[in-house]
């Protein structure tokens, strides 16, 4: 792979991971404003994986250039410092939100496996 095809690859996986954490957010945005704090974060943490292994399947269908493993992690690490930058200090004006079990942690735990059995699967189906 040449410089210019994989530094075109690295900014299409991070477009998807940003996609993926703004969708997220769209969750809890949303989910403020119609339900209890309670069912947001539910949502969010069944949401969160689904989000997040539609965006690995089509990466790994339509682009590759990561492993399911590698592509999971990057997700997860752009995931993790965009809240950790940018949600907690300007939005929510505190780092309380990485004291919630259900509201972080289960989150970013499922969208990582998420993200990687569906690019494993991807990559399974594409090298049959």
């Amino acid at each position: 792979m040449n410089d210019t095809s994989s530094i075109r690859r690295s900014v299409i996986m991070l477009a998807f991971a940003v996609l993926g954490w703004a969708m997220c957010g769209a969750i809890i945005g949303i989910g403020r404003h119609v339900t209890t704090m309670q069912a947001t974060l539910i949502i969010h943490a069944i949401g969160a994986p689904l989000l997040f292994a539609a965006l690995a399947w089509v990466h790994h269908t339509w682009i590759g250039g990561f492993s399911p493993l590698r592509l999971a992690g990057y997700f997860l690490g752009i995931v993790m410092g965009l809240d950790f930058f940018i949600v907690a200090p300007f939005m929510e004006r505190s780092y309380a939100m990485f004291s919630s079990v259900l509201g972080t942690w289960i989150p970013f735990l499922s969208l990582f496996i998420a993200a990687w059995l569906s690019g494993w699967r991807a990559v399974a189906k594409r090298t049959k």
